[in-house]
């Protein structure tokens, strides 16, 4: 994080990105009591189970006995945690944090969207629809809508219950788990979708495109998290068969935790209204 980062301008502070992470140093900037409340959020036991779970969506490396001993202290008036001290303990990712002349601590987005809620709706919303604003200055009018589905892409949007129903993911067998798969788009395929890029082709000769050309919003943003830990994965040495199998049970979480959540749909109105300027 050595490179002169991209800033967003809200209300006469600068707050510096860099590629997918936000700086949550510059955000404090915005308030009388500064830097003092990151360390007051990252020791609430809230913010603690938003980041446990994100690392637990997307960091197979993430050590979740050392990080229970964070949570554990949660709620004592002696209890303080510091960013750095969750990167170096618990293989934290979601948090950077980084000295220099554009160092701090930096939050991947939805991290750092969860911070400026909890430290004003006000600065959340100015915060995203700058963010927004970025993006289409970046990408243009036609493919922001694109955009905002992949880049801001864990922010949990609600679901309806008949829609998930639709796109959960199915707990495979057996049979497709023992199947060794060569074609690794086809093993993300299996994973999310329950089926091989060939077999709905077989089934819906009628649409137009491929399996992923139809896929929710929602199974996109799911599919990117897959692809990452599915590098991590044959990095690990993991055969097809393993990771197939823990592929289904993340795809399975997300599909599950994104059901849970309501942020998005104001994330989401929030989007629309940008793009009617």
């Amino acid at each position: 994080m050595n490179q002169q980062p991209n800033t967003l301008q809200v209300e006469g502070t600068a707050i510096r990105l860099n590629e997918n992470f936000i700086s949550l140093t510059d955000m404090c900037k915005h308030f009388p009591r500064g830097t003092n409340l990151l360390s007051d959020w990252l020791r609430n036991r809230n913010t603690l189970e938003y980041i446990k779970t994100w690392e637990q969506l997307n960091n197979p490396n993430f050590k979740t006995s050392k990080f229970a001993g964070f949570e554990n202290q949660a709620g004592l008036n002696t209890f303080h945690v510091y960013a750095g001290d969750l990167v170096e303990t618990c293989g934290v990712r979601c948090l950077q944090v980084s000295k220099g002349r554009y160092g701090g601590t930096y939050g991947v987005l939805e991290v750092a969207f969860h911070f400026d809620m909890w430290l004003s709706p006000k600065l959340h919303m100015l915060v995203v629809g700058q963010y927004l604003q970025l993006l289409e200055e970046k990408y243009g009018n036609e493919a922001i809508q694109w955009k905002v589905r992949r880049e801001l892409s864990k922010v949990n949007y609600r679901l309806h219950t008949e829609a998930i129903k639709q796109v959960m993911p199915p707990r495979l067998g057996n049979i497709e788990q023992g199947f060794r798969y060569a074609n690794e788009a086809d093993l993300l395929n299996l994973a999310l979708f329950g089926i091989t890029a060939a077999q709905w082709r077989l089934e819906n000769a009628h649409l137009p495109g491929n399996i992923r050309d139809h896929a929710s919003t929602e199974q996109l943003l799911v599919l990117a998290n897959l692809e990452n830990l599915n590098a991590e994965y044959l990095k690990n040495g993991l055969n097809s068969t393993e990771r197939l199998r823990l592929l289904n049970e993340r795809a399975i979480e997300q599909m599950d935790l994104l059901m849970r959540y309501d942020a998005g749909k104001k994330l989401q109105q929030i989007a629309n209204d940008d793009l009617k300027k």
